[in-house]
């Protein structure tokens, strides 16, 4: 007991210690530059994900409050925020013109990306409901862009698992996600028709690769491509959402959102997940659908990499060295 009392002990001291030592080289680098930790971070790096990630990492190991609850201000308190921030660190604007539009760049995507938290969550937590006309004409326009000239039969219908639902009412299928399933699919549908088409095509009519008809039955790869369509989107969007909770996303969000991150980047980050995923499936080849929680989890730990590095951005033609100017 004692013993792990005293490792604990260790720690804290050790933290304690690093801290300050951390605070110490940053006055001394101060003194030696003539420029305050936030004026290096924005100076010496380009925008995207490593300038805000560290401008954030700054923000919040502040002793000073305003300079930690500059992270979690209104969108419309910003241009205040940065005044304030000037004057505490006694930084003449007129003289640093590039430092105040890089700090609101900057904060614009922090205080975003937290805005886009809410929101995502909000959808996940709204519940499909079979009484709203908008819920239901989401569901029935999904419907359309999937099966263009099939009419549906009926609300409750067997036709629904043609686009990939496990039961006669979907509704039950969104229950994990919420409204945010819904909105993901439907997004995708209207967004990148002829990619939704081709998946849900390549689901509904596995390719029997260069094996021979027999060969196909014994190995059962009539299910090696095939899966439930509107099922998995919604599993893609669970995926998602735990990227985007977690704060993995924000390497690719700060990188493609010139400003404050909002719904359709989230969108559109799902159906490159999406489509990524639908490749990834089919380049491992699974025996049957009881492999996908593997198949799924690898993705998931493949896209987690490649958001470990700050200058990746998931979806290049959404990348932010199109919209952003170097400020």
């Amino acid at each position: 007991m004692m013993k792990h009392f005293m490792r604990m002990l260790l720690q804290v001291w050790l933290y304690s210690y690093c801290i300050c030592l951390w605070r110490c080289l940053k006055f001394i680098v101060r003194k030696l530059t003539g420029r305050c930790e936030l004026q290096r971070i924005c100076y010496n790096n380009k925008p995207g994900a490593t300038r805000t990630m560290k401008i954030e990492t700054s923000l919040k190991n502040s002793k000073n409050k305003l300079l930690q609850t500059a992270v979690s201000v209104h969108p419309d308190a910003i241009e205040k925020t940065i005044d304030d921030i000037m004057v505490l660190k006694k930084i003449n604007l007129d003289t640093n013109p590039q430092l105040g539009v890089s700090l609101q760049a900057c904060l614009l995507q922090i205080v975003g990306y937290r805005n886009l938290v809410v929101e995502i969550e909000k959808l996940r937590r709204e519940s499909f409901d079979s009484d709203n006309p908008e819920h239901e004409e989401m569901l029935f326009k999904l419907w359309s862009l999937l099966k263009p000239g099939i009419p549906l039969q009926s609300r409750i219908s067997k036709q629904w698992s043609e686009i990939g639902f496990q039961g006669d009412d979907p509704k039950t299928d969104f229950r994990g996600m919420g409204l945010l399933g819904l909105s993901s699919l439907l997004y995708f549908a209207e967004w990148d028709t002829t990619s939704a088409l081709q998946i849900l095509s390549d689901c509904l009519h596995p390719k029997y690769s260069n094996f021979n008809k027999a060969e196909w039955e014994k190995k059962k790869f009539d299910k090696a491509i095939g899966y439930s369509f509107a099922i998995v989107g919604i599993n893609i969007t669970d995926l998602a959402y735990n990227l985007l909770i977690s704060g993995a996303l924000k390497t690719h969000l700060y990188n493609v959102a010139p400003e404050a991150p909002a719904l359709k980047h989230f969108q559109q980050t799902f159906c490159y997940l999406i489509l990524e995923f639908h490749k990834f499936w089919i380049e491992e080849d699974p025996l049957d659908i009881m492999e996908f929680n593997r198949v799924r989890n690898k993705f998931h730990k493949k896209i987690l990499k490649q958001l470990q590095n700050l200058d990746m951005a998931l979806c290049p033609h959404f990348a932010a060295s199109e919209d952003v100017i170097n400020i």
